[in-house]
């Protein structure tokens, strides 16, 4: 069995890009794989936009078709690193930590934040692990912008980029994060978002388990579940089971503030800037990011002079298709991996 290594890191006071200041800015982070002595194998991986650090190791892994000895991200070979966001509900800094000076949870008072300062967090873990340059980024879905947004601001620092489910783009609109936070800060409990601990809070974590139910189902999470518990009724216990665990673990105000986050974020005026060769993967049904996104990115790079290629996936399972079927892609992406430098 592969195994994590689960860890913290505690880096200090962080300044945003909003100029603010972020007291002890601390890191939940995931490993798997061992660091040459030369310190050049490693894979930043970054994560989706509700997701976590564990991405492999066992079925709770969001990626454990994609890692592990033998498979596209080859732990025999790599040494992989994957960092729980700013602003996420798993470890890292957010909303759903303590705010050092008052004791209590963040939640609505969380400092604001961009992607932008997501990536520079990331950074200070890849100096603080002591890695030089990556040997790629590779990030899903979210993660996929982040990837994007490493390969423009810091094209030093890998020597390969794999973009999957992603966009170079953000599209967010304020008018988009306010309808996220509405959606909780209707429910009897929310509190002006100090939900947590409130006993009055159920329809609180009612919408967030109903919301998870709705993401898995449009990120064809529903109909993978149907192919492998033998039909949808069952599929369907399964996911608001997962829901509900889920509402649990995750703060809704981390949801609104994630989303903010990537508000303006578009790396295109930049694309001169990027060095490293780039594998941009997206999947023919995705209903999340539209496939047809996938070759104008590529050749916008490739106007530029970069080593870019578009890889389109054949998958019934649509967002979550290339994590599912990663065995679709496998070699694809080892065989990218092994020719960059």
């Amino acid at each position: 069995m592969l195994l994590p290594t689960s860890k913290t890191f505690t880096h200090g006071d962080f300044k945003l890009s909003t100029g603010e200041t972020l007291p002890d800015l601390t890191i939940a982070y995931e490993t798997w794989g061992t660091l040459n002595a030369a310190g050049d194998n490693a894979i930043l991986l970054c994560h989706g936009y509700t997701n976590f650090p564990h991405a492999a190791g066992d079925a709770s892994g969001w990626a454990h078709n994609l890692i592990g000895p033998g498979k596209g991200i080859d732990t025999d070979k790599y040494f992989v690193v994957c960092s729980n966001n700013l602003g996420s509900s798993y470890g890292t800094s957010s909303a759903a930590t303590v705010n050092p000076a008052t004791g209590k949870l963040w939640g609505p008072d969380f400092p604001k934040f961009t992607v932008a300062d997501t990536v520079e967090a990331q950074r200070i873990l890849i100096d603080h692990l002591g890695i030089g340059q990556l040997k790629a980024v590779i990030g899903y879905s979210y993660g996929g912008h982040l990837t994007f947004r490493w390969g423009a601001t810091h094209p030093d620092r890998m020597r390969a980029l794999v973009p999957i489910a992603g966009v170079i783009k953000r599209a967010t609109t304020m008018a988009q994060v306010e309808e996220i936070r509405s959606r909780y800060a209707k429910c009897a409990g929310w509190n002006g978002g100090h939900y947590v601990g409130n006993p009055d809070a159920g329809p609180v974590y009612a919408e967030l388990a109903a919301a998870r139910v709705e993401r898995l189902t449009n990120y064809g999470i529903g109909d993978y579940l149907a192919d492998t518990l033998g039909g949808k009724e069952a599929a369907a216990v399964e996911i608001r089971k997962r829901g509900e665990a889920w509402a649990k673990e995750f703060d809704a105000n981390c949801l609104y503030q994630l989303y903010e986050a990537g508000i303006g974020s578009d790396m295109t005026p930049y694309a001169s800037k990027y060095k490293a060769p780039l594998l941009n993967v997206l999947a023919d049904t995705d209903n999340i990011v539209d496939v047809a996104l996938g070759q104008p990115t590529v050749d916008l790079l490739k106007a530029e002079g970069l080593d870019a290629e578009f890889c389109e996936i054949k998958t019934k399972y649509g967002h979550a298709g290339p994590m599912i079927d990663a065995d679709l892609w496998a070699d694809k992406l080892r065989a990218f991996l092994d020719r960059t430098p």
